[in-house]
């Protein structure tokens, strides 16, 4: 099987399956179910039997109260994580995959639950959130049956941004219209409510057309740009026997309407997810995960065209189709300063990488070591902060205990700026699927420092997964 239909069958497709484990439960009831991780194949229920290949972010237990703190290498600064906070309090059943986007002193995280699309704000900088709400128009019922699959419609893969008037841009995948693809929600009050939401389809297929993995953000003159993966047929996809690439769709009313795709970079070019940020000057750059290694490019034209596509130190080692997550996050510091996280799994076992470049991604730095392990997976996440200093965030599965959540600041000039802090004080159930995705931004920085604000799901002493925050200080 082709790698693009492998992550295209596990990718996004976890957090659905039904009531069984992972390992050998089937696509089905149209809940999270019980969500217990397995032994890497997606069913006995017939169809491909894909390997497992996706938790983007997976995250660790952390009980609320918990924290933990590390002595900079060099400083005296002391570098602590605060309590944890349960976002998702009141969501009933799993709650997974947060993706998170601040803007100060607003925090606002979107995961998969509460039935559809969950969301939560904080309004005074990560410190306390409000009673999370589900996202208009993520509760579609039913599911797709795709050969012995039985896929719920209901949204997943939730991704967040601010514009810079403050309107803030919440999408997700839902199966509608004879299709997957992605939907656009729109809250003008600061996430207190959402008022507008556009199915942003694609062109109509003989057959239910395949999409995954959406990303969001917005340019400086307020347009909002969405990438996300698109094949033809979702059935020839998942059966390896279709294709499925990146796509690139854009707003400038708000999201209200929708530009035609264009394919970002070669139009042939498979991948299973692609992150994407808008510079200050408006360039958009992305980063793609072309099944064993990382690509980037980027448009100075609104998505017109791009930039020839570089390899992001691919001599660092190779993706396998058995990665934990979505193995491409891009960062970028208040000087411009790209940072590429991504994890490999051969040669040495699973490591996570960091590169940076200072030229809008033409070239990139030797990449750097990030997690000291090789035996657990590793998902990761970057932030950039204040010129040539990045935050990088990483779940580590350890095999005996569970997951554990670290955050470690980089300097391009100085290294590493302290010890990774483990803002996790227990482990995570090694059973129960946290998602695909952690948040990771920074908060703010001063006389007081600078504090970084990290989200995550785990099932910490149940069997229910849940969606925790907790910000990091002494930075």
């Amino acid at each position: 099987m082709i790698g693009m239909a492998l992550r295209a069958a596990t990718t996004g497709r976890r957090r659905r399956l039904g009531g069984g484990r992972l390992g050998s439960g089937r696509l089905g009831s149209g809940r999270l179910g019980s969500g217990r991780l397995g032994s890497g194949r997606l069913g006995a229920g017939g169809g491909a039997g894909f390997a497992l290949a996706a938790c983007a972010a997976l995250v660790l237990a952390v009980p609320a109260g918990a924290a933990a703190s590390a002595r900079p290498g060099g400083g005296s600064a002391r570098v602590r994580a605060e309590p944890v906070l349960e976002v998702s309090r009141g969501c009933a059943g799993q709650n997974a995959e947060v993706e998170q986007a601040v803007d100060y002193p607003y925090v606002y995280e979107a995961w998969i639950g509460c039935r559809g699309i969950g969301f939560a704000r904080s309004t005074n900088g990560g410190r306390s959130f409000g009673h999370p709400l589900r996202v208009p128009g993520s509760a579609v019922p039913g599911t797709l049956r795709v050969g012995n699959f039985f896929i719920p419609k209901k949204g997943w893969d939730p991704a967040v941004a601010v514009a810079p008037d403050g309107t803030l841009y919440v999408s997700y995948m839902v199966i509608r219209h004879h299709s997957e693809h992605p939907v656009v929600a729109a809250s003008t009050d600061h996430g207190a409510s959402f008022t507008r939401v556009a199915q942003v389809l694609p062109p109509t297929q003989p057959k239910v057309s395949f999409g995954d993995r959406d990303f969001i953000a917005v340019a400086p003159d307020g347009t909002i740009y969405l990438t996300w993966i698109y094949g033809h047929n979702v059935a020839k996809v998942l059966t390896g026997t279709g294709h499925a690439y990146v796509f690139l769709q854009k707003s400038a009313d708000g999201g209200k309407t929708w530009s035609r795709m264009t394919p970002v970079s070669r139009g042939d070019l498979e991948a299973a997810a692609a992150p994407l940020l808008i510079e200050p000057g408006g360039r958009i750059d992305v980063l793609m995960w072309t099944v064993h290694h990382e690509s980037f490019t980027s448009s100075a034209d609104g998505g017109r065209t791009w930039s020839t596509l570089v390899a992001v130190r691919p001599g660092a080692g190779r993706i396998d189709f058995g990665a934990l997550g979505i193995d491409a996050a891009l960062g970028i510091d208040t000087a411009g300063t790209l940072y590429a996280t991504w994890n490999t799994q051969r040669p040495g076992g699973d490591i996570g990488w960091l590169s940076y470049s200072t030229d809008h991604g033409r070239t990139w730095s030797a990449a750097r070591r990030v997690t000291p392990g090789h035996n657990a997976g590793h998902i990761m996440a970057v932030a950039g902060g204040r010129p040539g200093i990045a935050y990088l965030g990483w779940l580590s599965l350890n095999t005996r205990h569970g997951f554990a959540q670290y955050l470690r600041p980089f300097s391009v000039h100085r290294g590493w700026l302290s010890a990774p802090v483990r803002v996790s004080r227990k482990f995570g159930n090694r059973h129960i699927w946290p998602g695909d995705t952690i948040g990771v931004s920074v908060l703010t920085h001063g006389h007081g420092g600078t504090r970084v604000m990290l989200s995550w799901a785990s099932a910490i002493s149940q069997q229910t997964s849940q969606i925790w925050a907790a910000s990091v200080t002494g930075l």
